[in-house]
């Protein structure tokens, strides 16, 4: 059992065989030779199907500026069937070692998030910036990834980036209400105008603003 390629160089597919297996690519299939002693056996054609909220997911992150692509050790042509269909840009024929780099040349250009669920997938996912397993993913993957998502829907990962957002701008508020107040109340307390016990009841309103505040991520929906 080999790829086309390698069957075709040590004499276990002829001609015919070799341009079924790339139509098969063609179609978004891999193709897989059976051979024994150079002589061929078959030809079996797998395909990956896109999960179901796959193409819901890639137009929830381009509308979140986020710029998507698949990192896949499948071959060109297999990649450009289903990248195709979801509008994604791919790089194809990647070992695990591509990926990594590919995830550094990207990471030189700003943050960057890795998606993945195999042992393959774990040195770029350790090497992101945020790496990211699916709960159907190897152990090996899932104890690499800083989180992961257990429902199994892609939609949950422009969520998580909503999610991350929301809580980025949440901690910007408190930090702005916090040291407003206490500013405020510096100024007040140097030059007179409110006490010293006003100035402490203040303080402590604020940590209760900040809560508060805080509070309202309970009810963010991502």
């Amino acid at each position: 059992v080999a790829s086309p390629r390698h069957a075709s160089e040590n004499g276990g597919l002829d001609g015919a065989g070799v341009r079924m297996a790339t139509r098969f690519e063609d179609e978004g299939k891999t193709a897989v030779a059976v051979f024994r002693e150079k002589q061929p056996l078959g030809l079996i054609a797998m395909r990956d199907e896109p999960r179901a909220d796959a193409a819901e997911a890639v137009a929830q992150l381009k509308r979140l500026g986020v710029a998507p692509m698949i990192l896949t050790g499948d071959n060109p042509r297999t990649a450009a069937a289903i990248a195709g269909r979801l509008g994604l840009e791919f790089q194809a024929d990647l070992m695990p070692e591509d990926k990594l780099r590919a995830i550094r040349e990207m990471s030189a250009d700003g943050g960057v998030m890795m998606i993945g669920d195999g042992i393959n997938d774990a040195p770029a996912l350790k090497q992101a910036s945020v790496g990211v397993a699916m709960g159907s993913g190897t152990d090996v993957a899932l104890e690499t990834a800083d989180a992961a998502i257990l429902r199994d829907r892609v939609t949950d990962i422009p969520g998580k980036i909503r999610l991350a957002r929301g809580a980025m701008a949440n901690i910007r508020q408190n930090v702005t209400i916090a040291l407003g107040l206490k500013a405020v109340f510096l100024v007040t307390s140097v030059i007179g105008v409110t006490g010293l016990w006003i100035a402490i009841l203040a303080d402590t309103g604020a940590t209760v603003l900040v809560t508060l505040n805080a509070l309202r991520l309970l009810q963010f929906n991502p």
